[in-house]
């Protein structure tokens, strides 16, 4: 049984050990959470093109060695070589690091579970790996569910929470105002693009000021500024 939580990897250090295209869907899914990444290989496969010039990658053509761990948060093994990710592992363990290796939960002290992503909102499914396939089936399952409307609803109660506090709101207040927003249904109105109906329920619970375009504008513009200073 696996303790379930969730990481802030932000302007970490992290490792990945291995060149192929698993290797290359870890790091890009680390950076994408803002991580700094070394990643380690003899040799790189043609997945890496895309992500190669990335200014917080830094790739590493040669051997594995024990002293790549050093100042690293997280270490990732995505090899081929079952000796090579067992000594990845014993290296890590002696650390007291948090190691992935990729497929072999059994030298894993963390494993990392089929994610669907719709903005901000992450929902994660694992098997404890045990099924890595059934997960993956899950997952898919979950994602014919869970529309981008998701996203855009995270977006703009995100974009509230904002503007309230730059007021001066009182934090303890907000929890009534969003249980009754989501208790208008603001989540399907979204999905059916009614913005004259999220206008009218936004009026009534938070009063005037609060327009659905403008929020959303902020949002996206606040989360292309954090980006940039990436």
């Amino acid at each position: 049984m696996f303790y379930p939580v969730n990481l802030d990897i932000k302007d970490r250090n992290c490792l990945v050990v291995g060149g192929g295209p698993v290797a290359a869907r870890k790091v890009k899914t680390l950076m994408d959470c803002g991580a700094v990444v070394t990643v380690v290989s003899l040799e790189f496969s043609e997945s890496f093109q895309k992500i190669a010039q990335t200014p917080r990658l830094i790739m590493l053509q040669r051997p594995y060695e024990t002293n790549d761990l050093a100042g690293k948060f997280l270490v990732i093994g995505a090899t081929s070589n079952e000796s090579l990710n067992r000594q990845i592992n014993a290296d890590a363990e002696r650390r007291n690091m948090l190691c992935n290796i990729a497929d072999v939960p059994d030298i894993c002290n963390f494993i990392l579970p089929s994610i669907i992503r719709r903005g901000d909102l992450c929902i994660a499914v694992s098997t404890s790996g045990k099924s890595p396939a059934f997960a993956k089936k899950l997952r898919k399952d979950l994602e014919t569910f869970f529309g981008d409307e998701y996203a855009r609803f995270l977006l703009l109660m995100g974009a509230i929470r904002k503007k309230l506090l730059d007021t001066e709101h009182a934090p303890e207040a907000h929890k009534p105002l969003f249980k009754t927003l989501i208790e208008k249904n603001l989540l399907e109105m979204i999905q059916h693009n009614e913005k004259d109906r999220i206008n009218q329920a936004l009026l009534e619970v938070l009063g005037p000021g609060f327009d659905f375009d403008s929020l959303i504008a902020d949002a996206l513009r606040e989360n292309r500024l954090k980006q940039q200073s990436v």
